[in-house]
């Protein structure tokens, strides 16, 4: 990939506060990122994957600026959005919009489509009745609905036409940047391919850079042409999807690529280890699950490295040929 980067995520923390133990005692503290950082350049889309838990969604909050991290930056085309005032900062989200997991719950029950899909335009201001009503009917048209389907309401339609809706409405300001969470996880099967269809149809006709976060590597490997896999808020390995999934260099990727379900093999499913590098543990956050861990792993953190003649980067001193 070549170009400027269109976002880029610079050394992210972010940890939350945990309920006291005793009346006296100090809150705990539970880290969710621990130094994330990545750029996507415009136009190749990016992906994340990881179990529930890693930091994923966090991730996506704080990238659209919904969150603030501890510490780090986050960068859309140069302009650090932590650093921009409020009005700025309300101007910039014209270039980034987000879809959601749930398309049932992403979608104002008590609104028309028509309202629901052009409520970014309302928040940004600046957009008149006749061209609001325009862009919303080229949105709905652009994901397969049709533009008379405005007037109805979420209710009326089938749950992968609601994600279609909530795909409208991220697209209706031309944004250069879509952020989707998980954004197939609700749906059918069936309807899962014609909503990755119609996603992978938007980046190559309307040139829309995704940010994909997922825990199903299947649904990355559709769009993303660069994948990245976290694990305990740390990203473990990082380069193009194709290589990454098809030979794993960290061993936790290797156990995502193997507990997918495939018809030419049975599925295979790790059984974590007991007793080792639980929180707080120093050492490879991942030594306590590894089939491979040696003394080293338990004492020293491995850091993202490139891996020589591969393309990609691994946390791991033992990467798998």
């Amino acid at each position: 990939m070549s170009g400027p980067p269109l976002l880029e995520v610079v050394d992210l923390v972010k940890s939350y506060r945990l309920p006291r133990q005793g009346l006296f005692m100090p809150h705990g503290r539970r880290p969710a990122l621990a130094g994330v950082s990545f750029s996507i350049v415009a136009g190749h889309s990016f992906g994340i994957v990881g179990e529930s838990g890693s930091g994923k969604s966090t991730l996506a909050r704080i990238a659209l600026a919904l969150d603030r991290p501890d510490s780090g930056a986050v960068r859309l085309e140069g302009r650090s959005l932590f650093d921009l005032a409020h009005r700025e900062l309300r101007g910039l989200r014209a270039h980034m919009q987000m879809i959601f997991q749930d398309p049932y719950g992403s979608l104002d029950p008590r609104q028309r489509v028509e309202r629901i899909v052009a409520e970014p335009l309302a928040a940004l201001g600046g957009a008149g009745r006749a061209e609001r009503n325009a862009r919303v009917a080229a949105s709905l048209e652009a994901v397969g609905l049709r533009a008379a389907d405005a007037s109805k309401y979420p209710h009326e339609f089938s749950g992968g036409q609601r994600q279609r809706i909530a795909i409208a409405r991220a697209l209706i300001t031309r944004p250069k940047l879509v952020i989707a969470d998980e954004p197939v996880s609700a749906l059918d099967v069936s309807v899962q391919a014609q909503a990755l269809n119609l996603m992978s149809d938007l980046q190559q006709q309307a040139r829309v850079t995704f940010l994909l976060i997922s825990h199903d590597l299947a649904v990355v490997a559709h769009i993303c042409d660069t994948t990245a896999v976290m694990y305990r808020g740390r990203i473990v390995e990082i380069g193009p999807t194709e290589d990454l999934f098809g030979a794993p260099a960290h061993p936790y990727t290797r156990e995502l690529v193997d507990a997918t379900p495939r018809f030419d093999r049975p599925t295979q499913v790790a059984t974590p280890a007991e007793g080792r590098n639980g929180p707080g543990a120093v050492g490879c956050p991942y030594a306590g699950r590894c089939a491979f861990a040696q003394p080293r792993c338990q004492k020293e953190a491995p850091e993202l490295k490139d891996l020589e003649g591969r393309g990609r980067r691994a946390a791991c001193w033992f990467p798998l040929t």
